[in-house]
């Protein structure tokens, strides 16, 4: 069945198809997989790298908040700073005293440690005198959110205290329960070295350090500078940090860490800028194709055409010898198959040529003047039938049936037998336009008797027309087509309408029914069949009447055909209008 089919195919057909499955689709196929597999490889290599970058920066960071912690808890475990501290000072020399005693400690940690900015211990002892190291706890530093985040821990462990400009650690060096005064130690990273470590590292996105909430307390853009939505003080969730349209989310939290745990760096990566190579590169992929694809194109190309233009014009000199026209394919030496087709056809068609010169033409004018003589012989017989045995013979049948009170079967049978009187009797070839429609109206009236109720008509004519000759039957091959091809295979009654008017000097005949109606696919054809001058056909009464209009009357005559499927058929002749 497949061999059948593909049998069918013309070869023009087959070699696109050829062309489409071994180098179409397989060039398509191969250079999208190709482009999506890199796409891939890439997008994981570089996803695997930013987790990296990420795992790198997180450590990095752990490592300098953890340096303030542990010189926090140096401060913490500092006896002598303690009780510097919780010291009621009557003079300020003992104070002075006091604090050149403790001065080694603030010196030593300001050199080691170059991550630090600041290390300030606030204090609400009233006798204390303010120093760059230690200065008084106000009422209005109370009021600051650090002050209120340190006051939600009883604990004297280091917290960490993030702002969209600085990172601190704070830890309170006493328990306000059981000391006297409130000692807090605010440590202050050193923020250039903090943006030194986020612009060395190679994560290429935004990055946002969230405290335990989820809030993003810290942002830095990919560009380097830091993100407004965060430096204006906006609560920011991880679902409501700014996002490309395909991002890579990269959120790594730090565990088991007394004063980190629960924050964690969150990262957004553009998918399209660490792909931005690979659509760079689509580019030569993209010319690479167009070769892969331009020049199979063109080797088939000229192949196919090769082949199927040589073969269409042996098909062509093939179709033009039912022409009799044995004309010779030119031959340029080819020593293909179709080269050795071409010689073999050019000496078939001489071969031909000669025998129907010799013998064909001979036998067929034979023939023919055989069958014309037989044709002669019949029309003879036919004329010698004498038309008046058949009137009778119907006027029998009509009078029969009057007898036996089927008065319409009777009336039918007069119509039939009018109808063939005077296609009998009509001599000339010319009848009035009242003539035609009284064998008109006795054909469906005939018709209406063999549909019974399925079968109505209006007939409209101007009276002022009904004198005018015209070829005989003219009309009435259209009503009978109407009726028979048009009403017979519907479901419903089936209505025929006619008109006949003049318009512009001419003769308008329109025919209309609610038939079953046609395809344009069949008027076409029927219209090409009416053009055709050499075929007669099914159609050979509406064929006839159209030759012998346009034989007659030329450019003055017109035909139109309009026609829906299941709408019915519409007809109209225009004439024109003369006496004879």
């Amino acid at each position: 069945m497949f061999n059948f089919r593909l049998n069918h195919m013309k070869l023009r057909s087959k070699l696109i198809v050829i062309y489409i499955v071994c180098v179409f689709i397989p060039i398509i196929l191969t250079n999208v997989m190709f482009y999506q597999v890199t796409t891939a490889n890439i997008k994981n290599q570089k996803t695997a790298d930013a987790e990296q970058a990420m795992n790198l920066l997180q450590a990095e960071l752990r490592t300098v908040i953890e340096d303030a912690a542990g010189m926090s808890y140096l401060y913490s475990i500092d006896r002598q700073l303690i009780e510097h501290l919780n010291t009621t000072y009557t003079s300020s020399n003992l104070y002075v005293e006091s604090l050149s005693a403790i001065s080694n400690l603030f010196n030593r940690t300001d050199k080691e440690n170059k991550v630090l900015s600041s290390s300030v211990i606030m204090t609400d002892n009233p006798s204390v005198l303010a120093s760059s190291h230690i200065i008084r706890l106000e009422d209005e530093m109370r009021k600051q959110d650090w002050y209120n985040q340190i006051s939600k821990y009883s604990n004297t462990h280091p917290h960490l205290y993030v702002t969209p400009d600085s990172i601190s650690v704070i830890q309170r060096l006493t328990d306000r329960r059981v000391e006297t005064y409130e000692h807090i130690l605010k440590i202050d990273l050193n923020m250039n070295y903090i943006r030194q470590i986020l612009e060395l590292s190679s994560f290429s996105g935004d990055i946002y350090l969230l405290d335990p909430s989820g809030q993003a307390r810290f942002g830095r853009l990919s560009g380097g500078q830091p993100s407004e939505l965060v430096a204006a003080g906006r609560i920011l969730t991880p679902n409501e940090i700014p996002k490309p349209k395909q991002a890579i989310v990269i959120d790594k939290m730090y565990q088991n860490n007394r004063y980190l745990g629960g924050w964690s760096i969150y990262g957004v990566l553009d998918e399209a800028l660490i792909l931005s190579d690979v659509r760079r590169s689509g580019q030569f992929i993209l010319w690479f194709a167009g070769i892969n694809f331009l020049v199979p194109t063109l080797v088939i190309v000229i192949m196919s055409r090769s082949i199927h233009s040589r073969i269409k014009n042996i098909l062509k000199h093939m179709k033009s010898v039912k022409d009799k026209n044995f004309g010779l394919i030119p031959y340029h030496l080819e020593r293909d198959e179709i080269g050795e087709l071409t010689v073999e056809f050019n000496r078939m068609s001489k071969r031909i040529e000669n025998l129907i010169n010799d013998v064909y033409v001979a036998e067929i004018q034979k023939k023919e003047l055989e069958l014309r003589q037989r044709q002669a012989q019949l029309h003879a017989l036919h004329s010698q039938i004498n038309p008046h045995f058949l009137f009778n013979a119907l006027e029998t049948i009509r009078m029969r049936s009057m007898m036996k009170g089927e008065t319409q079967t009777a009336r039918t049978i007069q119509n039939m037998a009018k109808i063939f009187r005077k296609s009998i009797l009509w001599k000339s070839s010319f009848v009035t336009i009242r003539e035609e429609l009284e064998l008109i109206e006795s054909f469906l009236e005939i018709q209406k008797y063999r549909f019974d109720s399925k079968l109505d008509y209006h007939i409209e004519v101007d009276q002022s027309l009904l004198n005018i000759e015209l070829p005989k039957m003219t009309f009435l091959p259209f009503v009978e087509n109407a009726s028979i091809h048009g009403i017979e295979n519907i479901a419903g009654i089936g209505y025929i309408n006619i008109q006949i008017a003049q318009e512009n000097g001419q003769i308008l005949f329109v025919i209309t029914d609610n038939g079953v109606g046609m395809e344009p696919d069949k008027i076409r054809e029927l219209q090409d069949y009416f053009e055709d001058t050499s075929a007669m056909g099914d159609s050979i009464g509406i064929k006839n009447v159209i030759t012998r209009l346009r034989i007659m009357y030329g450019e003055s005559f017109s035909f139109t055909i309009t026609s829906e499927p299941g709408a019915g058929t519409r007809i109209m002749l225009r004439l024109p209008l003369k006496n004879k």
